[in-house]
């Protein structure tokens, strides 16, 4: 395999076909989460008086390794929105990013917001998935899907009252939106090399049309970048390793916004 995305997609292709052999979906509709009405990501990020950012729980990475081994997801996610950030992003995938389906959970048992479920989303599935463990949207990447798996996946976790972020890396891939997608999502990181580089959101900045929420991911480590992409119409800003990092993530999140405010 030439890269480690591919890794990765090989890896959960085998995953979510063990998951669906032990956990049958009827199954999965049957949690207490499932009947829950989701919340708005979208409309949480657009409100005026939002810092707009989206807090990640993240152990680790490939690209950086272990982040913050022991990490406890309730209290850091609840340190978040104590510390202002408008929605909480939970990476659940384990093998490439020490996460878990419980962090999900944990998460949805003390936070009143908006929570993403980040991980590589190929199967409906895994949809029913992030619905029974209480997630309010879910991501997915075009550099892994066609464009029938997109609208097939982003129109059934609309059925499921779950909101979508098409997540790109370059233009050309805007041409994969359609009408089950809410919100934009450009990766400054390049996942198959694993570098980082902001100018990717403002280079995409004005090409993604205007009825799409914009939200700039991976790479964000000042204030100034923030408002610069406020500038450039962004609204949701994903931020997870700079302050997973942190001995303490929230107090970290909550010294970053109120930079933001004062910048």
């Amino acid at each position: 395999m030439n890269n480690i995305l591919d890794r990765i997609i090989a890896d959960k292709v085998l995953e979510v076909k063990q998951r669906k052999s032990e956990i049958p979906a009827d199954r999965l509709e049957k949690s207490p989460h499932f009947s829950r009405k989701p919340l708005s990501l979208k409309g949480a990020l657009m409100d005026s008086r939002a810092s707009g950012i989206i807090a990640e729980f993240k152990r680790m990475s490939p690209s950086s390794g272990w982040i913050n081994r022991n990490a406890d997801p309730a209290e850091i996610t609840r340190g978040y929105i104590q510390a202002g950030a408008s929605a909480i992003s939970v990476l659940t995938d384990r093998k490439y990013f020490a996460g878990s389906r419980d962090d999900l959970v944990k998460a949805r048992e003390i936070n009143h917001c908006p929570i993403l479920r980040k991980d590589f989303i190929l199967d409906e599935y895994q949809l029913l998935e992030a619905k029974s463990l209480g997630a309010d949207a879910i991501l997915l990447i075009v550099s892994v899907l066609d464009e029938s798996t997109i609208r097939q996946l982003a129109r059934e976790a609309h059925n499921l009252g779950m909101e979508v972020i098409l997540e790109v890396h370059e233009s050309s891939e805007l041409s994969l939106l359609n009408e089950w997608i809410d919100m934009v999502g450009v990766n400054n990181r390049d996942l198959k090399k694993m570098e980082t580089d902001v100018q990717t959101s403002i280079d995409l900045a004005g090409l993604i049309p205007a009825d799409f929420l914009k939200i700039s991911e991976s790479g964000i480590h000042d204030p100034e970048t923030i408002n610069f992409l406020k500038g450039l119409g962004y609204r949701g800003f994903l931020i997870g390793e700079y302050f997973m990092q942190d001995e303490n993530p929230g107090r970290a999140c909550r010294q970053f916004i109120e930079q933001i405010h004062r910048s």
